[in-house]
């Protein structure tokens, strides 16, 4: 307990919280509680040499679960993953993002209820520091590119057929393409992203495999984060995009995803820094963990 200047004790605010039943009744009664994936965690993570089993099997059997998929507010996820075959793909050489370019080969991506980031981001920092005293973290792997990111925009082949983004990590999409795009400066990204919603992609998906793109802009995580997680980079200009694939990306490679660097690049407001492929994993298997070597 505390004092007020009058010497009244007051209950410390970790005292007053209600863990209740009841409490969980308050918090659903208000608040945005939309479909739309308004925010993501998107991360990609490299485990370290000779852990590729140990760290696929806690990430599916307990950290999936226990540090992303239980928390409020996340209502859909999907790990995928890059083979060496997949890995060796991977563009441009020299990555901003990735450094090798091969490095991550497993990605987690998480769609988070628009206008609920805030929340939500109470709760992961909360978790995360109990899951790490708890050992339930995972120390042999490196965080190459994760972040929180809000969603701008999804652009769709089919316009109002077929699958909508929030079911994207549901529906069983054969591969994902995650590039990143910096833009030239803060002041150019909101004139690159027009260019990329109203020209680019959707030149690129018409008779693509690709059924959807979705963009997103990554927002700082926050001082109290793990420290084996990375300040986020680019926050001010750069682009993440996936591709939702109907088929598997080796399929039709170099014709779907050639010369992506070369038509941002040309349109003078940006540059790629990342266009990696991934398949979806299999859960409650070790499929692929065999081939990222």
């Amino acid at each position: 307990m505390t004092a007020d200047s009058e010497g009244t004790p007051e209950v410390t605010t970790a005292a007053a919280v209600d863990t209740g039943p009841a409490a969980y009744a308050e918090l659903a009664a208000v608040g945005p509680y939309g479909v739309h994936p308004g925010h993501a965690l998107i991360t990609m993570v490299e485990p370290h040499p000779g852990h590729e089993y140990a760290y696929n099997r806690w990430y599916e059997d307990d950290h999936y679960i226990a540090g992303a998929m239980a928390m409020p507010w996340i209502f859909a996820g999907r790990r995928w993953v890059a083979t060496r075959e997949l890995q060796l793909l991977r563009r441009p050489e020299k990555s901003a993002v990735a450094r090798p370019v091969t490095a991550g080969c497993y990605l987690s991506t998480y769609w988070i209820t628009a206008g609920r980031y805030d929340e939500h981001m109470k709760w992961t920092v909360g978790i995360n520091k109990r899951l790490n005293r708890d050992g339930r973290v995972y120390q042999d792997r490196t965080h190459v590119f994760t972040a929180f990111q809000d969603h701008l925009a999804t652009v769709y082949r089919d316009g109002a057929a077929g699958p909508r983004d929030f079911h994207a990590l549901d529906h069983p999409y054969a591969g994902l393409v995650l590039e990143v795009i910096d833009a030239d400066g803060p002041e150019r990204r909101e004139a690159l992203l027009e260019w990329l919603c109203a020209r680019h992609l959707p030149r690129r998906l018409s008779g693509s495999p690709a059924a959807m793109v979705t963009v997103f802009r990554p927002t700082p995580l926050p001082g109290d984060r793990m420290s084996y997680v990375r300040q986020v980079e680019g926050v001010d200009t750069r682009l993440t995009l996936l591709w939702f694939l109907q088929r598997d990306p080796r399929d039709g490679w170099a014709e779907q995803f050639a010369g992506l660097e070369e038509e941002v690049a040309e349109s003078g407001l940006g540059r790629v820094e990342l266009v990696a492929p991934f398949l979806p994993t299999m859960p409650g298997t070790d499929r692929y963990v065999s081939e990222l070597r």
